[in-house]
């Protein structure tokens, strides 16, 4: 009986076609010209509002290059992968929305899958690598207080070394990247797991070490940063006023990057959720025109950094005038006196 639910399987597997092979035609659009209209326009708008926004960081983080702290130069990185999202990857499926299909063929498809992947993998090490320097820095001074910019740069030499080892596995056979369902964008091929045993471990292998681990790793270090500043005031105050100084800083910056993992996460999660039904699923369950929503909502997450960015530099620059107001205060007290 064994052997007879094991061949079953077997020939399940083999009999599964995915959805690009089950047509002659996959990049033929799945919606009608009207929703890929409405699609077009709004990643257009994500694309400008992206661009605009992460290329004013980063020009802004260029002119004080030379001061600026380990944390902020992974932010500037996380700017530099959203911009390389909406530079490289946004053009291709405004297009292609706006042709009613892809245009550019499979290289194009494979090249569209891989900077998405790669830029998206990157953001997300990214920000695990800023949660952990959160980390050390708020629950652990000790520790916190040797991590430099040179620590910094090296980070972000690993993280691009991580980023480029997952988003071009695919291309040495183990995977693969193939067009979405509704056929006018391209994504890592969630439907290999549905042909062969091999598919499913590179699948669950790219969810656990993309998705899965540094997920984890980012609610870690926020769920103990919020424990340690419920306990902190007190054991800050037997300090000194430059270390009460220096920790309501890293407290700002800390909040500053929760907002952006907390936007980017809450971005693609539902992305997320449908591609593991995809991949584990009933084939094919996953209608077409419930799975186009999720993808153009995480498309939309390279926009939300920029927008944080301002709302806290507003604070900031409240703050550093009021702070600048105290300080004239007191000198002219001392003036007086």
């Amino acid at each position: 009986m064994n052997g007879m639910a094991s061949d079953h399987n077997t020939s399940s597997q083999e009999e599964y076609l995915p959805h690009y092979l089950q047509k002659e035609d996959p990049f033929a659009s799945k919606l009608s010209r009207e929703a890929d209209i409405v699609a077009g326009f709004y990643l257009t708008v994500i694309g400008i509002l992206s661009t605009l926004g992460n290329g004013y960081v980063i020009f802004m983080s260029s002119k004080r290059k030379k001061k600026l702290r380990p944390a902020e130069i992974m932010t500037v990185n996380l700017a530099v992968c959203d911009l390389g999202i909406s530079v490289v990857g946004k053009p291709f499926s405004i297009i292609s929305f706006f042709s009613h299909r892809w245009v550019f063929g499979w290289m194009g498809c494979r090249w569209y899958g891989w900077a998405g992947f790669f830029f998206g993998c990157g953001s997300l090490i990214t920000m695990t690598a800023v949660s952990l320097d959160r980390y050390l820095k708020i629950c652990h001074l000790s520790y916190g207080t040797w991590l430099k910019r040179h620590h910094a740069f090296i980070c972000l030499a690993i993280i691009w070394a991580y980023a480029t080892f997952w988003a071009t596995v695919p291309f040495a056979g183990v995977g693969s990247y193939a067009p979405e369902p509704f056929g006018t964008s391209c994504t890592l091929d969630w439907w290999l797991a549905q042909a062969s045993v091999a598919g499913q471990a590179f699948i669950l292998s790219i969810l656990f070490f993309c998705l899965l681990f540094p997920t984890a790793v980012i609610v870690f270090s926020y769920v103990k940063i919020i424990l340690k500043v419920k306990s902190s005031t007190k054991e800050v105050a037997h300090y000194d006023t430059r270390i009460q100084n220096s920790h309501i800083l890293e407290m700002k910056l800390t909040k500053v990057i929760l907002l952006i993992c907390a936007g980017f996460l809450i971005a693609w999660i539902p992305y997320a959720v449908v591609s593991v039904w995809s991949a584990f699923g009933q084939p094919d369950s996953v209608p077409i025109q419930f799975s186009v929503v999720p993808t153009l909502l995480a498309k939309s997450a390279a926009m939300y950094n920029p927008i944080i960015y301002q709302v806290i530099d507003c604070k900031f620059a409240c703050c550093r005038s009021s702070g600048l107001k105290t300080l004239q205060k007191k000198s002219s007290l001392k003036k007086s006196r």
